[in-house]
């Protein structure tokens, strides 16, 4: 068993799990001993990049004259993971043409991606699987020869049965992945809830975009944005990359990969706090959404019982309607829009274009920023022609 660790977060306590690149550098580790050795292990020890030895049971091990496999279990502690439990598979067989001696060859089965885009850590064509992962790998099989004192090159297949079936549920098909999963890990260990993971989930899809000739692009927190975009608006969602509550973070990617502009579509219920440059929308950072609406209806002349009222308002749903029936809502969003803009391009600086729409469910748009509609045609125009 694996000798994971306990961490915080949000004052929860939760177990911390192991990466793809883990099991398979540790899968690797194990098949390359048996073969050199000729001993059956059931437990392996890995050293991760972050410093910490896991100890894993060694499963489904297939040992034969000229080859051997074996797999590890993936183990994501707490964190809600598709690939928590899958088995990782490696098989070792010694090279026999002198060119790689004492070289490893990696090579990708069943179950592991390839890379049909540019933007990514390997090249278009080659498998997903990273280069920290591919240096484990490499390193844990090395190690097993060295003890053994053998000078041989060696052949490790990486593949993963449920791969592609798994690399639905993930980011892989948005980012240019086809037909498996990635064996990714950049510590070797899985932080629970980690914001860093999906962060940078984040920038790898605008950098894809980025990479494949889109340097304008929509962004939108989930799939209200994205279904508002084609369902409304009619635009191409392809063309949208998802910042979940990260928009501050998302602006600051589309200003290091040199993207010319970005137009963010969201629903009132996150994109009210930008009025008050709110760049995290996730309600554990700030709320503020009534406060808001309270300060601006105030300024368009809202009468004391409807600032009273609005501040009541559990949802931004009912706190339209109250804007609407006082026949201010116009006006407010108006200067809410204004607000928007003056924060995003703040944010921005000058060398990234930025707008955004606000949009609810039950009214349809409620504002635009001033560059908008601008922004929106050139993501259409730069679509068709990639």
């Amino acid at each position: 068993m694996a000798n994971t660790s306990i961490v915080w977060k949000n004052q929860t306590k939760l177990r911390t799990g192991y990466t793809t690149g883990s099991c398979a550098a540790a899968a690797a580790k194990a098949a390359t001993h048996m073969l050199v050795s000729g001993e059956v292990v059931g437990e392996v020890s890995l050293v991760t990049p972050a410093g910490i030895r896991l100890y894993l049971e060694v499963e489904d091990i297939v040992k034969e004259n000229n080859y051997v496999s074996c797999a590890i279990r993936k183990d994501s502690g707490d964190d809600p993971d598709v690939t928590n439990g899958i088995l990782v598979y490696a098989r070792v067989t010694f090279a026999q043409d002198d060119v790689v001696k004492s070289k490893v060859i990696l090579e990708a089965g069943e179950g592991i991606g390839r890379v049909t885009q540019k933007g990514l850590e390997q090249s278009i064509g080659d498998p997903a699987i990273n280069l920290v992962p591919r240096r484990m790998i490499r390193e844990a099989v090395e190690e097993e020869l060295q003890k053994a004192g053998i000078d041989c090159g060696v052949r490790v297949m990486i593949w993963v049965p449920d791969g592609a079936e798994i690399a639905r549920k993930t980011f892989n098909p948005k980012l240019g992945i086809e037909g498996g999963i990635s064996i990714l890990g950049t510590t070797g260990i899985v932080e629970p809830m980690s914001e860093k993971a999906l962060t940078d989930t984040i920038f790898v899809e605008m950098k894809v975009r980025r990479e494949n000739g889109m340097d304008y692009c929509y962004v939108v927190p989930g799939n209200y944005g994205s279904d508002f975009l084609h369902d409304t608006l009619g635009y191409q969602e392809d063309a949208a990359v998802k910042c979940s509550n990260y928009v501050g973070e998302v602006i600051d990617d589309a200003v290091r990969l040199q993207m010319k502009g970005i137009l963010l579509v969201g629903h009132i219920g996150k994109f009210i706090k930008l009025a008050a440059g709110i760049m995290n929308t996730h309600s554990r950072q700030a709320d503020g959404r009534m406060e808001i609406l309270a300060a601006h209806a105030a300024m368009a002349g809202g009468s004391r019982e409807l600032i009273c009222q609005l501040m009541e308002c559990i949802t931004t749903t009912a706190a339209l309607e109250l804007l609407e029936k006082e026949g201010i809502l116009k006006e407010v969003m108006s200067t809410v829009m204004i607000k928007i803009e003056e924060h995003l391009k703040h944010r921005a600086g000058d060398v990234l274009e930025i707008g955004a729409v606000m949009f609810s469910k039950e009214m349809g748009i409620l504002g635009k920023t001033s560059d908008a509609d601008r922004l929106a045609q050139k993501i259409q125009s730069r679509k068709k022609n990639v």
